[in-house]
């Protein structure tokens, strides 16, 4: 396994200032005569020693050089992980549509000695088409409470920055009651972002909502853009719902213009009849249907595990998460697990394309946060 030294930017000056003087004192501790006599009689290749005034003398190693991972930029690493999955994503179809869930903050690149100096991650921004802000107007861990103010006016403030630069909004927020709903769409709209409130998390989404009956902005227009959409329904898991057709006709029987859905119905990836279905509303128009893809985790119930696989073994397998023995953090930085999602046609991501899909919700975005040295909490947080 990579052993990472997890850092926050904040750290990384301070962290290149010792390596710095840990050089500068080693260079000083050699006596000016001995390091001239040194390089006089520097040792022929692959000699381990040289003479110093008449005595063999082994020659002290060089330091070693700073290391990579110590400067390792983990949210970089992360924007350069989805721009190749948008690269290869449209390769094989132009209209492949990219949404991020989470991640606001790699919106911006932040100056390594000054946090508040940001500048725009420009050839992140262009690889999205759309982003989920999770927990824009109440969150997860409290159902219809809102986030602290400090947090909600930047997390407001990323989305309208998104926003500006051409990547339609969707929200996602939690509640158990009508007037939650009706104040987180109120919210959204003054922003011209799409919102959709649910009752359970993401992953365990099973039903559609109760309230409203109908979606707020129903429409019969064919929807063949993001930023066509007017609402939109995440259902993730289908096992309720018995056999695909089943799971596919109930959702065509609504007119929300974009679904997201997993890939796989228990074992089995959704067919292409299945995602064919629920590419139509009711009204028979066409919408759009969207892949969900978790870059950030392994899970041992997914159809790449194997039965040699733990914790370092494959390299990219790191700590399993805290209460979710099935599922571990992986460094998403590894070639081996770049190649098992977007790598070949055996990818995860070709799969997604081969089925049918009109794009991908990439989930797990906020895995940097764990390397940096943050919580599972920190990781969560929207």
């Amino acid at each position: 396994m990579v052993c990472v030294l997890r850092m926050s930017q904040s750290e990384r000056p301070l962290a290149r200032a010792v390596i710095a003087t840990v050089l500068t004192a080693w260079a000083s501790s050699v006596p000016v005569h001995a390091q001239q006599e040194i390089r006089l009689i520097a040792p022929e290749p692959n000699e381990g020693f040289s003479r110093i005034q008449g005595r063999e003398n082994t020659a002290p190693p060089p330091p070693p050089p700073p290391s990579e991972e110590i400067l390792m930029d983990m949210r970089e690493e992360m924007r350069k992980f989805v721009i190749s999955i948008a690269q290869i994503g449209r390769q094989y179809r132009s209209d492949f549509r990219i949404i991020a869930r989470g991640g606001l903050d790699l919106l911006v690149k932040r100056d390594d000695v000054d946090e508040e100096k940001t500048s725009p991650a420009r050839t992140y921004l262009r690889a999205l088409d759309g982003v989920i802000a999770e927990g824009m107007f109440f969150t997860e861990r409290r159902p219809g409470k809102p986030p602290p103010p400090e947090r909600q006016a930047e997390m407001l403030g990323l989305a309208d920055y998104a926003k500006k630069n051409g990547v339609r909004v969707f929200t996602l927020d939690y509640g158990n009651d009508s007037k939650f709903v009706d104040k987180a769409h109120a919210e959204a709209q003054k922003r011209d972002f799409v919102s959709l409130v649910s009752s359970r998390p993401l992953l365990e989404t099973s039903s559609l909502p109760t309230y409203p009956r109908r979606p707020f902005g129903e429409n019969p227009e064919s929807i063949l853009s993001l930023g066509q959409v007017r609402n939109f329904i995440a259902v993730t898991n289908s096992i309720p719902y018995g056999r695909q057709d089943n799971f596919a006709l109930t959702l065509h029987g609504t007119n929300y213009d974009m679904v997201i859905v997993d890939v796989f119905h228990g074992r089995q990836p959704l067919s292409q009849k299945a995602v064919e279905t629920l590419k139509y509303k009711k009204v028979g128009a066409k919408r759009l249907v969207v892949a969900r893809m978790d870059i950030g985790s392994a899970a041992s119930y997914m159809y790449y595990w194997k039965n040699s696989w733990a914790e370092g073994s494959p390299p990219f397998i790191n700590a399993p998460h805290r209460g979710d023995p099935d599922r571990y953090h992986v460094e998403y930085w590894q070639p081996g697990w770049k190649n098992l999602i977007a790598g070949d046609t055996n990818s995860y991501l070709y799969g997604i394309i081969r089925q049918g899909f009109d794009g991908v919700l990439i989930d797990g975005l906020d895995a940097y946060k764990f390397f940096e040295g943050g919580s599972e909490e920190d990781e969560a947080e929207q």
